[in-house]
């Protein structure tokens, strides 16, 4: 299969192609008979649920989507490996509470690149969790294909990506099909309480934000005998910028996107920052760094000072940080707290925003509601690529290089034989911005 790039010029559709071809007709009436069936869901109608993406994240959204709804089956599961399928469908298998809203026969376990598209043929709701790499082809073609859709964060890790994922998460919109992201503190109630304080001036202007994402290690894959180059990759898909995106991409999102949110949204202007591998030196950690630090400043003159790091040893802290004119704000797995005239703390009802998102999601969807996470989870996945492009290359990059950029991480083609995109480690000074 051909790696699918994104020029400047929207990508050739999958309705495109097919018009080109003669079939536009037919597919064009089955696309349309499926989008108008899944806006228009009964109480009492099943929905059928298919995974994309078997390892522990995809396996978790899957258990949350069984259990955000009394009418729903997961009908079919895709991934690279078999070995991953199959663990992730007896761990589902395992929990008491979903484990009779599970049918997916051996027909319908589907393994390799092309797994996804076959999924997506068996289902009217498609969650999305493989390796952020493949999220902007995923996405495309279950939209393509009328299904609404769980997508894991990030959902890019380049801008070519980034720029396909909008105009699909736009298309979405006119489909009426419900997107929704898993950045899930925007679905925590507690972290939705504290924004709306701030949205309404709590802390006045907000002059300064500070997103820390500090940890240690996580795991890494052996190479075995009789692996590809390719199958390399895919197992140790963390450690390789074209897959991950890197760590800060891939993990440091969640924290940025929280401070995006608390800016309304707004993204920064410009990017500068510094990097690199410390630590996790050797071959079995790919090409991504240790350690990132960056600096974003707003067109208001507020800054984000960023920096997240994955080391042993070393003190952790996941927070958000906040100083406005009139106070502060502390946002961490300790509490929400509002520091300034008259002291706020968060007291109220806690959720998982992870199986609220589900809840949600599935709620839009018998509502004929549809919601649209897609301008957000883009935005914050490009912020954060952003960051990468300033470290890795020691440069200032504005908003609208990221978001302009040509550099397209995608292989040639995706078969266990291709050659996988380069893996030298990025150097300040010496990379270029592309």
């Amino acid at each position: 299969m051909k790696a699918d790039r994104c020029p400047e010029t929207p990508p050739l559709t999958r309705r495109q192609f097919l018009k080109n071809s003669g079939l536009a007709v037919v597919a064009g009436t089955l696309a349309a008979q499926k989008a108008a069936a899944q806006s228009n869901v009964s109480p009492g109608e099943t929905l059928r649920v298919g995974l994309v993406g078997c390892g522990g994240r995809g396996t978790g959204a899957a258990a949350q989507a069984l259990a955000a709804d009394p009418k729903v089956k997961l009908v079919a599961l895709g991934d690279a490996f078999q070995d991953r399928l199959q663990g992730s469908l007896a761990t589902l298998k395992k929990q008491p509470e979903i484990a009779d809203k599970i049918d997916v026969p051996e027909a319908h376990c589907f393994v390799g690149f092309e797994a996804y598209q076959k999924v997506i043929d068996h289902s009217d709701v498609v969650l999305l969790a493989t390796p952020p790499h493949f999220r902007p082809l995923h996405l495309q073609a279950a939209v393509a294909a009328g299904n609404h859709v769980f997508a894991e964060k990030p959902v890019a890790v380049d801008a070519p990506g980034v720029r396909k994922v909008l105009a699909t998460c736009a298309e979405a919109r006119e489909k009426k099909l419900s997107i929704v992201s898993g950045l899930a503190m925007r679905y925590s109630y507690g972290h939705r309480a504290i924004i709306k304080r701030l949205h309404e001036g709590a802390l006045g202007e907000i002059r300064a934000l500070q997103a820390n994402d500090f940890r240690g290690p996580i795991w890494v894959k052996s190479r075995q005998a009789g692996w590809t180059e390719m199958e390399y990759h895919m197992r140790n898909w963390y450690y390789f910028t074209w897959l991950s995106g890197d760590f800060n991409v891939e993990q440091h999102i969640h924290i940025l996107d929280l401070c995006s949110w608390i800016m309304n949204d707004e993204y920064p202007v410009r990017a500068y920052g510094t990097g690199g591998r410390q630590v996790r030196t050797g071959s079995e950690y790919g090409n991504i760094y240790d350690h990132h630090s960056v600096v974003y400043e707003y067109a208001n003159g507020a800054k984000l000072f960023a920096a997240c790091r994955q080391m042993s040893g070393c003190s952790g802290d996941i927070s958000a940080h906040v100083l406005g004119a009139k106070g502060t704000a502390t946002l961490d797995r300790r509490g929400l707290e509002i520091t300034a005239a008259d002291r706020w703390v968060y007291r109220g009802e806690k959720n998982n925003g992870q199986q609220t998102e589900h809840d949600e999601f599935f709620a839009s969807i018998r509502a004929s509601q549809p919601i649209n996470n897609g301008e957000y989870m883009t935005k914050s996945t490009l912020l954060a690529i952003m960051g990468r492009m300033a470290t890795y290359t020691g440069q200032e990059v504005t908003w609208e290089q990221a978001m302009n950029s040509q550099e397209d991480l995608s292989p040639e083609r995706y078969e266990w034989d291709a050659k996988p995109p380069h893996s030298t480690v990025a150097t300040p000074g010496v990379t270029q911005l592309v």
